[in-house]
């Protein structure tokens, strides 16, 4: 396993970590055997500690944190004042520190708003990245580092490894890259924080009402538009998955408009070309665009496949 050769993103939000070994077919359909692994080592990693970590952390994100089980994986958001994503923390604690993972190069920002925010509380807040790097593995294979699994963990695990037990991890099972991961990604519908988001995003926009965001507890910042936003039903766009036109030999860019009748009508996010759907990506779409419409982005056509319905409200619930 240890001596594949790996090929390295050069660009975009995964580069530096291996995007494939030589067949990401191949590697995606080693994800349907149960087994895997794939190197996150680029994502951010950080740790909270104290004893007021989680009543803290609830206070301040969207996930009802205050009665958290050690081993128990969540994801949790920070909105803006107006109810924009800005960051976003996969998280698990283990009895004594809440360790999560983000985006990357996202955790010297996200560090240093949660410090700012500390005020009296005992919490420590630090960017582990330096030293821990992600590794996402399917299959239950026994280890000695922290994991987490979550409803957007793709029917895997992450696991925190010491930077020392990289190669150690990734030798766990065959290795696949992210080009095999985005693609399992987009087919389950599940977003990313700043690839398939934009500086406006809602969490209703995107399905992530109940799996980032609990609906029953105290006040946390930008709450009111989430309630308002789900109450009410309708958010100003909607999460999409597109079926590209496959003669095409290539994908769209990330942020690329999707135009109907030259009229932008939204934007697109993450893409990879998927072993049975073939190409594939997500996008945020208006509300009110016709669902069966054909949406064309950097020259390619595509049909919508819908997630989060337009009329997503109370009587609506997001699917992941």
């Amino acid at each position: 396993m240890s001596s594949q050769t790996a090929i390295v993103s050069e660009s975009g939000v995964d580069a530096g970590v291996p995007w494939h070994y030589g067949d990401p077919m191949r590697e995606q359909r080693l994800f349907s055997t149960g087994t895997g692994v794939v190197d996150l080592s680029h994502r951010g990693v950080v740790s909270i500690t104290g004893p007021d970590r989680l009543s803290w952390l609830h206070s301040l994100t969207t996930q009802h944190l205050t009665a958290l089980p050690p081993g128990v994986g969540v994801t949790t958001l920070v909105l803006s004042p107006q109810g924009h994503l800005e960051h976003v923390l996969y998280g698990v604690d283990d009895g004594t520190t809440f360790w999560a993972h983000t985006e990357p190069d996202a955790a010297p920002a996200l560090v240093g708003w949660l410090d700012r925010m500390r005020f009296m509380m005992r919490v420590e807040v630090a960017d582990r990245t330096p030293d821990l790097a992600i590794v996402w593995q399917l299959g239950d294979t026994e280890t000695p580092w922290v994991s987490r699994s979550g409803l957007d963990s793709l029917g895997g695990r992450e696991l925190f490894v010491p930077r020392t037990d990289l190669s150690t991890a990734l030798d766990l099972a065959p290795r696949a890259g992210t080009w095999a991961l985005e693609a399992r990604r987009i087919e389950a519908g599940v977003p990313r924080i700043g690839l398939d988001t934009d500086h406006r995003t809602i969490p209703n926009e995107v399905g992530l009402i109940g799996v980032a965001v609990h609906l029953d507890k105290g006040c946390y910042r930008g709450q009111e538009t989430v309630a308002r936003v789900h109450t009410l039903g309708r958010p100003p766009r909607r999460l999409v998955r597109l079926l590209l036109d496959g003669s095409v030999d290539a994908l769209p860019a990330p942020g690329a408009a999707l135009e109907i009748g030259g009229r932008t009508v939204g934007i697109v996010g993450g893409s990879a070309r998927h072993h049975e759907l073939g190409p594939v990506a997500l996008a945020l779409v208006k509300r009110n665009i016709d669902p069966d419409a054909t949406v064309l982005v950097d020259g390619i056509a595509a049909n919508q496949e819908i997630l989060v319905d337009p009329e997503i409200g109370l009587h609506v619930r997001p699917r992941l």
